[in-house]
């Protein structure tokens, strides 16, 4: 029997949910059966489900049968936090052109960090893409450890969390994605707690992470007084 504690009030809304949870994670068009293999459901199920989230504009089919978020999606996330992903976008452009690094903002939602909007470089190579609505482990890679600074202390702590409070950013390589690193600095609200955190993401950058992690400090700073 489940658990009437942790069991969601809705099966099939928590269904659907975590199908488009999936979606934002991979960020590209995948077949039914990818997706019911990922969120553990069958097949006719998965795609039931899928039809009335296209029927309503949440996800979109390619040519080739596959399926992607929709247009409904980016509507809704207009309006979530708005001031706080301007803010952000504003002031995350210069450090992103500056590093030539992805940038992006991202919240926390229970025990993981969720991306709410990004920055991409120009005239780069390459770069990596984070796209809105990708997740992970709040206690994983910088971005989850910068919303984690502002706690209290405790015996548990990882080392990377006790280094991160000690200089003001948080850094991490490997632990989201392999042989990606990234940069972290959490935007404080007037309470102290974290209300986000500004983040970058790269392969290999020829600058000082301590340059990188200052000017993330700043940016956060900034995103705090312009959203307050």
């Amino acid at each position: 029997m489940a658990d009437p504690v942790t069991a969601p009030q809705s099966q099939t809304l928590d269904r659907g949910l975590r199908i488009l949870e999936h979606l934002a994670a991979t960020g590209s068009p995948r077949p039914v059966m990818e997706i019911a293999t990922a969120v553990g459901l069958h097949r006719s199920i998965t795609y039931r489900l899928l039809r009335t989230l296209e029927d309503r504009g949440f996800v979109e089919r390619d040519d080739a049968g596959r399926f992607g978020l929709g247009l409904t999606v980016s509507v809704l996330a207009r309006g979530v936090r708005t001031s706080l992903q301007a803010a952000a976008t504003a002031r995350l452009t210069p450090v992103v052109e500056r590093f030539g690094c992805t940038g992006f903002l991202v919240v926390r939602a229970g025990d993981d960090a969720v991306t709410l909007t990004s920055v991409e470089p120009r005239d780069v190579p390459s770069h990596v893409t984070r796209r809105p609505g990708t997740r992970h482990p709040v206690g994983r890679g910088a971005p989850g450890l910068a919303l984690l600074m502002p706690d209290p202390p405790s015996d548990g702590d990882r080392p990377e969390l006790v280094t991160a409070r000690a200089t003001g950013w948080a850094v991490s390589e490997g632990e989201v994605i392999p042989g990606v690193r990234s940069v972290s600095a959490p935007v404080l609200g007037p309470d102290g707690a974290a209300r986000a955190a500004v983040a970058v993401v790269h392969t290999g950058i020829p600058h000082d992470v301590a340059d990188v992690g200052a000017a993330l400090v700043a940016a956060a700073a900034a995103v705090a007084a312009d959203a307050p």
